[in-house]
């Protein structure tokens, strides 16, 4: 069996993705195969038929000759392995997390393994402990004034905080991202005490010392912003760098280079070569430079992408040092097999994709980039010349950097579109700069990282050649700000990504099979078959013409006709957001929730990415029912990052921040914007409009101004309607039962989006039985400190028969109205 490695961890990653996806035994799946194949086999005809080209069996031959009894057996022994241990692994996480729950109070000790991570209100650090016979990693969240060092042993005291997994449609999922780290939660300490120092592994807590001296010194020579691009340049220790700065480094497609990765290493290894070879011959280096790349990995926290790097790069070295030829796929199956044996976790982490596909981009496509590259220069009849050797391996080398660039942005940018929704059109130049730049440049910084370890003196008079280094990089990161440098696009389905793949795998083995000189006979087997297949299409052009003309109909026909309404009743935590699609695909947004903290915007992290996730780059109307920041927060970013149509706001007494900002927003982009007054409709298509049925813009409340002349508006669509209420409390509902007193049937709604989060002072008796909806939606925050909703409030909705949904409970809540009226409610938490 040729390269063994290779099989072994192809079963391994398909057992974890079972596991994961499908939380279910492959056992089970391999059963049911078996029983098909077996059934298939005997009720099998053994009539020879005519030759059919688009025949399944036909083409599974072909697989045969890759698959054989002991690759399938090997494969199906791995799988189950890492099925029955990634299902094992979230069992015991969940086990976990119900002890560590059911715990009111938590006394624990253990040794902090992480330097401090700097928050709004508190510290944050990492601590190693054993629990109920089990060693487990948690966050600690300790009082500003509170600092410790890797190393320190602690006892403490406080509450256990759960991990929350996603809670909105394709939604950031926090518990999945601290599996990746191998983290089971936070424990929030109201009491904590040092009991010693200079415990756990002696070899981490060296390496640690290491990197914060690292750290320390290259702060003391280079200046804030310079300093913290370096270390993420060497370390790939983004977490100091600035949000500006990151945002040009990610919207210029250079992200990656803070991300310690294969490159980094090559080029570490160019560094150790050109400076000791000589000294102390081949072999004497290759050993150094594996003892180097351990304490690098060291330094480096292991990060997924360094682990991959330094793997892949010691099994290269130990080949040259043992004198065996390296085979590269071995190589990267033996490098992944590392990675996902100690974590399976790690297999859904973008580094480790972004990594591993990067990787599989060069190896299968440079080298045919190259010659294709090549093969068209040399069929210029116009080149008349041949250059000089110098200035052709200039050249060359200039070919290879371009071949490798679209290599590696060929097999990751469905990753980079799915995680990320960009697009920028000036990749290409900026990788160009990198891929040309990149190496002269990270070789100078590593040797006055090293300088600075050794005497900061001599490091500080070099200092200015690291500056330029770092000046070079951030100015080709400010291609970033350039129009059309962050074009967002619809987060791409799971089937387009693997259909993709297999066009670029087809067309790869085509282009193989076309380009062997000395073609075998399966090769010219399937150029006949494809030959074979050319004369059938041209044969049959009138019936292929009309079952392409068929199919095209088809999808404009789905395309056309009126879909079902989908109201999502997004979780934003303490605030409200709904996202409407409407039958013939238009997009409404009222409110956007807001920001509790200023490390977290709601509109970045959450509300831009759910629209891209539902596939959407444009909303056509917004409604913003007030001003205040947990419901207009996340509307303002949305309106600077996505196009905007129109927005509709009600007339504004106070000129609060958000408002202000609203202001500016609009006049920059250009955004249509309506004062509505009560008594307006708002015609969206055929059968919905939205009547506005308060403010009175003529007498507005002074009474807590901003809450009480929120925007209240009632969806219509055929006998379905929903009523928004933004945050009115009691004042406004009294006002508009005055108002109303003959027309009490126009706030009769199926639907009410509770006003204010179901706070004591909103939803009156009077003005629930005036609504009299069969399903309330609160929008609130789990835990939240207001104590929303209120009791009361949810009893006397009981009272009434509504049904109640919120989002602290059930994450998102999404209906399906169809032309009928009649809602299909789905929740995302069941609870």
């Amino acid at each position: 069996m040729k390269r063994p490695c290779l099989i072994i961890v192809v079963g391994y990653v398909i057992g974890i993705i079972v596991g994961l996806y499908f939380k279910t035994s492959i056992v089970l799946f391999y059963i049911i195969t078996s029983v098909f194949f077996l059934f298939s086999k005997l009720f099998r005809s053994k009539n020879i038929k005519k030759l059919n080209i688009f025949s399944i069996k036909r083409y599974f031959r072909y697989f045969k000759l890759y698959l054989n009894k002991k690759i399938i057996i090997t494969i199906i022994i791995s799988s189950i392995i890492s099925n029955t241990n990634i299902i094992y692994q979230n069992k015991s996480y969940e086990e976990v997390y119900m002890r560590l729950k059911e715990e009111k109070n938590i006394k624990l000790s253990g040794i902090v393994i992480s330097d401090k991570q700097e928050k709004e209100s508190y510290n944050k650090y990492i601590i190693k402990t054993a629990y109920n016979n089990k060693k487990i990693k948690l966050y600690i969240m300790v009082n500003k004034e509170i600092e410790f060092e890797y190393g320190d042993e602690i006892n403490i005291f406080g509450k256990y905080i759960k991990p929350d997994g996603q809670r909105n449609y394709k939604g950031y999922d926090y518990l999945k991202y601290l599996k990746q780290l191998k983290i089971y939660g936070t424990i929030k300490c109201e009491n904590i005490k040092k009991i010693k120092n200079k415990q756990g592994n002696k070899i981490l807590r060296i390496s640690y010392i290491i990197k914060k001296k690292i750290h320390n010194n290259v702060c003391k020579v280079l200046n804030e912003k310079e300093s913290k691009v370096l270390l993420g340049l060497i370390l790939g220790d983004k977490t100091e760098i600035d949000k500006e700065t990151q945002e040009n480094y990610i919207n210029a497609s250079m992200l990656h280079i803070l991300s310690v990765s294969g490159m980094h290493i090559t080029y570490i290894l160019l560094g150790i070569n050109f400076i000791f070879r000589k000294l102390i011959g081949k072999r004497s280096t290759n050993i150094l430079s594996i003892i180097i790349l351990f304490i690098y990995m060291f330094i480096t926290n292991f990060s997924p992408s360094v682990t991959r790097a330094v793997s892949m790069a010691i099994i290269y070295l130990v080949s040259k040092i043992m004198y065996k030829k390296n085979d590269i796929y071995t190589s990267i199956s033996i490098s992944l097999f590392i990675t996902i044996l100690y974590n399976p976790f790690l297999i859904q982490n973008l580094g480790v994709l972004l990594s591993y596909g990067g990787v599989l981009g060069i190896v299968f496509l440079n080298k045919r980039i190259i010659d294709i590259i090549k093969s068209n220069k040399d069929k210029r009849k116009t080149l008349k010349y041949k250059l000089k050797p110098k200035i052709q391996t200039y050249v060359d080398k200039l070919i290879e950097a371009i071949s490798i660039t679209i290599s590696v942005q060929i097999f990751i940018i469905p990753i980079t579109i799915y995680s990320n929704n960009l697009i920028n059109i000036y990749f290409p130049i900026t990788n160009l700069f990198l891929s040309i730049l990149s190496g002269p440049i990270i070789i100078v910084e590593f040797i006055f990282v090293i300088l600075s370890l050794i005497y900061i003196e001599f490091a500080k008079k070099i200092s200015i050649v690291a500056k330029i280094g770092i000046k070079i990089l951030n100015y080709i990161s400010v291609l970033g700000k350039l129009p059309l440098s962050k074009i967002y696009v619809p987060t791409p389905k799971v089937y387009s990504i693997i259909a993709y793949y297999l066009l670029i795998i087809v067309l790869f083995c085509i282009y193989i099979i076309y380009s062997e000189k000395n073609p075998n006979n399966t090769q010219i087997r399937i150029k006949n078959l494809i030959a074979l297949i050319k004369i059938n299409i041209r044969k049959n052009k009138k019936r292929v013409k009309a079952i392409v003309l068929f199919l095209l109909i088809i999808l404009i026909v789905i395309k056309v006709i009126p879909q079902k309404m989908n109201i999502y009743f997004i979780d934003v935590g303490q605030g409200d957001s709904t996202f409407i699609v409407t039958p013939n695909n238009k997009t409404i947004l009222i409110d956007g929730g807001g920001s509790t903290s200023k490390e977290f915007d709601i509109g970045k992290n959450t509300l831009v990415p759910y629209v891209l996730d539902r596939g959407f780059t444009k909303i056509d109307l917004i409604i913003v029912s007030h001003f205040d920041d947990d419901h207009v927060g996340g509307v303002l970013t949305v309106m600077e990052e996505l196009k905007v149509c129109q927005v509709i706001i009600s007339k504004q007494e106070e000129n609060s921040e958000n408002y202000k900002k609203f202001k500016e927003i609009v006049k920059e982009k250009k955004i249509k914007v309506k004062v509505v007054n009560k008594g307006d409709r708002l015609h969206i298509e055929k059968n919905i409009f939205i009547d506005i049925l308060w403010p009175n813009n003529e007498k507005q409340i002074c009474e807590n101004i901003t809450n009480n002349n929120s925007i209240v508006c009632k969806l219509h669509y055929k006998s379905f309607s929903m009523l928004f209420t933004g945050d009115i409390e009691e004042v406004a509902e009294k006002q508009i039962l005055e108002e109303y007193k003959n027309k009490y049937k126009i706030f009769n709604s199926t639907v009410l989006k509770l006003a204010h989060h179901g706070s004591k002072t909103s939803s009156t008796q009077e003005f629930l039985e005036l609504v009299n909806p069969k399903i309330a939606l609160i929008g609130v925050g789990e835990n939240n400190r207001f104590g929303h909703p209120n009791d009361d409030v949810l009893e006397r909705l009981e009272n009434i028969s509504t049904r109640i949904y919120r989002t602290d409970i059930n994450g998102e809540i999404s209906m399906e109205v169809n032309n009928k009226g009649r809602i299909k409610i789905k929740k995302f938490i069941e609870g």
